[in-house]
């Protein structure tokens, strides 16, 4: 009785699995930025996508506490309540308030230090924390969530 192997091997390909000339079109494209990227930074080329500053017309401290579920507490330094969002409400509040959480343990600072919160004249709405440096341009979160920190400035 004759044996047959069922486990052939593979075949060989001859080809190469990335054609040739995508690997050379590759690397034109990395040269080429690498050319665009060092041209800019020798003539000292502004960076055009950092955010306009403008001048603060709004500004207000205020102490952000949340939780886990989205719910939400916004108060003055004093103590005084300013908001009390539900899960519904405070979704996005309560994301930026654990942000600051991290933020305050690596730096060893105390959780509920008050924060800046401010409207430019550029139409931009920010949030500053001084005591550790971080800060965030609400705008690049989506309108809705800039409007949720815009509303405590209207309170």
């Amino acid at each position: 009785m004759t044996q047959i192997d069922t486990h052939a091997a593979p075949p060989i390909h001859d080809k190469d699995l990335v054609p040739r000339m995508m690997v050379r079109a590759m690397l034109a494209l990395v040269l080429t930025v690498l050319t665009v990227v060092t041209i800019a930074r020798v003539t000292g080329q502004p960076l055009i996508a950092t955010l306009p500053e403008g001048k603060i017309i709004i500004q207000r401290e205020i102490v952000l506490s949340g939780d886990m579920s989205g719910a939400a507490q916004v108060h003055a330094p004093d103590g005084t309540l300013i908001a009390d969002l539900s899960p519904e409400e405070g979704g996005f509040i309560s994301g930026v308030y654990r942000v600051l959480l991290h933020e305050r343990k690596k730096t060893g600072v105390a959780p509920d230090a008050p924060v800046l919160l401010l409207q430019k004249d550029t139409g931009r709405l920010e949030i500053h924390d001084h005591s550790t440096g971080w800060r965030a341009d609400l705008m690049g979160f989506g309108a809705d969530n800039a409007k949720a920190f815009a509303r405590l400035l209207a309170q």
